[in-house]
């Protein structure tokens, strides 16, 4: 048994639904969830299904020949089709914060975050200990201001070598350049606090303390050009006050951090995200 995931959009028009689902009924498949959403503003038409089929490779292939014939040719659409039981491969890239790299081994070690991890680039050897209690290769590449070309070429083969199918830059304190994104388009996931531009620089709980804020956020976010400006994938905040010091700021903002790029990645990882115009589609 086959379990397809399907992501499509196009322009929004009559009988979409009704032609995918006769299409998949006529093909011998069984939808097990499906969930639209129609963006009336810009007049377009996304939908997310599930789909349990009984046949081989040789006729999913047909199935998806079908699909693009009847479906994206006459609706003018772009679909995209992932087997739910395959894992993705994910390249984890840090620096010298460890509280996103524990969690993300914890749960990819639990099984709870459903991908593969075949590697670890850093630009620092502080968190290679955690690799090997983890098993994973660690890879440091180190980066200065002359060889920074460079460094990203190597880490780029080593990512290609490794088949690895997105990126998590787990407070990976470099900027990547526009060449390595164009590698991966909306296929690296950041993490940093929700301060920005507000508080920019290496200490942003520190500025953020001095004025006395009321609430710490974190952002995760698809990579851009436009440094940490790209599609928004999830956020979150907890309340604090002035009983709280600067290393409480810092805890809370670290704790919420790891939780929200947890649940960037699962969303990423379950193909329940689509991209569009800098925005992003979450479906349940």
């Amino acid at each position: 048994m086959k379990h397809l995931i399907i992501l499509m959009h196009c322009p929004d028009q009559k009988g979409i639904i009704a032609s995918v689902t006769n299409l998949i009924h006529d093909n011998y498949g069984n939808i097990v969830y499906i969930d639209q959403y129609v963006d009336r503003v810009n007049d377009l038409f996304f939908m997310r299904l599930e789909v349990l089929f009984h046949f081989k490779t040789k006729s999913m292939d047909a199935f998806k020949e079908a699909f693009d014939q009847k479906i994206n040719q006459v609706f003018q659409a772009k679909s995209n089709f992932y087997f739910k039981n395959k894992k993705p491969k994910m390249g984890v890239m840090v620096s010298k914060y460890d509280h996103c790299l524990y969690d993300i081994l914890a749960q990819y070690n639990t099984g709870r975050l459903h991908c593969e991890i075949p590697l670890i680039i850093s630009n620092h050897r502080d968190l290679e200990a955690i690799a090997k209690q983890f098993d994973i290769p660690y890879y440091h590449i180190l980066i200065t201001k002359e060889s920074k070309h460079q460094a990203e070429k190597n880490q780029l083969e080593l990512l290609k070598h490794h088949q690895v199918d997105f990126i998590v830059l787990a407070r990976y304190m470099q900027i990547v350049s526009k060449e390595f994104i164009s590698n991966y388009p909306f296929k690296i996931i950041n993490i940093h606090h929700s301060f920005l531009p507000a508080f920019p620089g290496a200490k942003p709980y520190h500025m953020a303390y001095q004025r006395g804020v009321k609430i710490i956020g974190a952002t995760s976010h698809y990579v851009t050009e436009e440094l940490d400006s790209g599609p928004i994938i999830e956020q979150d905040v907890v309340n604090v006050s002035h009983l709280h010091s600067v290393e409480n700021f810092i805890e809370r903002g670290q704790d919420l951090e790891r939780l929200v790029l947890l649940r960037a990645l699962r969303l990423h990882i379950e193909r329940k995200i689509m991209v569009y115009q800098n925005k992003t589609i979450i479906f349940n």
